[in-house]
């Protein structure tokens, strides 16, 4: 699910000398535009036919692949799990539990496809707190009308997921569990069957502060949460 740390998470992944995980393959759409080009791209990857800056196919232990909800996966749902199945192929869900911060950093990243903020160049991702203090800077509107239900919605989607590939070998980890707690890093090794290495990232958190900090109708966004089961993601942080 987007800005859910999953690109975070690819790099620490990465960083393991014998995991092989290429990217967001099908963010390109004529790889997605039916089951068989996604049957077939996903051949290409498990058959160590695709190369990238990421692969290390010589000595791979897990290969692999981000892909998000909205990328065909839960459109083609029934024939994926049976490839999945098939293909012996494990997966990794990622969500976030404060589905607040990751509408601030949906809304905030979608800003900077246009501004550009860094000298003209749009970063989804930063490597030094410089460029993350530049792009913390912007503090997105949130339409208070629509949040409530847009968040009910992205909770449907996430329970959806999670039924739709209840066949898959899998496992569901949340982005401020592995923040929060480093050991769960040993979890994740020991679900893809690694020989436990430390795994580390260059990758800088750009939105750290206080959510009332990050929001510029704050009060508005008090409002329509209060009351809600979504009042308590106000309230809910964490430290990186």
């Amino acid at each position: 699910m987007q800005r859910s740390g999953s690109g975070w998470f690819e790099t620490l992944l990465n960083s393991h000398v014998n995991v092989s995980s290429n990217g967001e393959i099908f963010s390109v759409k004529h790889r997605r535009i039916n089951i068989s080009s996604i049957v077939s791209t996903m051949d290409r990857v498990y058959n160590l036919d695709w190369f990238t800056s990421a692969s290390k196919n010589e000595c791979s232990a897990a290969v692999g692949f981000k892909w998000m909800m909205n990328q065909g996966l839960m459109e083609h749902h029934n024939d994926i799990a049976e490839y999945f199945k098939k293909k012996g192929v494990s997966a990794i869900f990622l969500f976030r539990r404060n589905l607040l911060r990751r509408m601030i950093s949906i809304l905030a990243n979608s800003y900077d496809r246009n501004a550009k903020q860094l000298n003209g160049t749009h970063k989804s991702h930063v490597h030094s707190p410089a460029e993350a203090k530049i792009l913390a800077q912007y503090k997105p509107t949130i339409n208070a009308t629509l949040l409530i239900p847009e968040l009910k919605q992205i909770e449907q989607t996430t329970a959806k997921a999670i039924e739709y590939f209840k066949s898959t070998r899998h496992i569901v980890f949340y982005y401020e569990d592995l923040i929060t707690n480093r050991a769960t890093l040993k979890e994740v090794q020991e679900f893809l069957r690694l020989a436990y290495r430390e795994l580390t990232s260059r990758q800088v958190k750009i939105h750290s502060g206080p959510l009332s900090k990050q929001v510029e109708n704050w009060d508005d966004v008090q409002k329509a949460s209060k009351g809600t089961s979504y009042e308590r993601l106000l309230h809910s942080d964490y430290r990186m």
